[in-house]
């Protein structure tokens, strides 16, 4: 196979439908939009969840509860996933995600106590919970918030 022979999939290409380019096309004159109304305007139609002047869904169900918009979720990092690092390592966020333990560090990073820790690591992250700090600590390493 050389370069100039490289085709893409059959059907992988589709040509656009090109409106309003007369009769013939099918889709000449109204462009498919049929004739008059909030649909055949520019800029016409709803916004998602319109439903016609009728009392919409989201308002008609029930509301319960509290949502606190000010609240932090943390990305968890338990300490059995820390003994692929050498000891002696300073393990940042930053290693974190290089090394793919964590994907989206969110409002910050939690240290959690599940599993064990063989290493003696400097372990640098936003919150620890009591247990981790102790089996790190234990293990000859330490930990720092930041």
């Amino acid at each position: 196979m050389k370069l100039h022979e490289l085709q893409p999939a059959a059907g992988a290409k589709k040509t656009r439908n090109r409106v309003g380019r007369g009769i013939g096309s099918g889709n000449g004159k109204t462009s498919g939009r049929g004739h008059k109304g909030q649909n055949a305007r520019s800029g016409g139609g709803v916004r998602p969840g319109f439903e016609g002047g009728q009392n919409p869904l989201i308002r008609r169900l029930p509301k319960r509860g509290f949502v606190n918009f000010t609240r932090k979720e943390f990305a968890i990092v338990n300490l059995d996933e820390l003994n692929r690092f050498a000891a002696g390592t300073e393990v940042t966020p930053e290693l974190l995600l290089e090394s793919g333990i964590v994907k989206n560090p969110k409002d910050g990073i939690k240290i959690l106590g599940n599993g064990e820790v063989s290493a003696s690591l400097t372990v640098k992250a936003n919150k620890f919970s009591q247990s981790a700090v102790e089996k790190i600590q234990a293990a000859g390493g330490k930990t720092e918030v930041i």
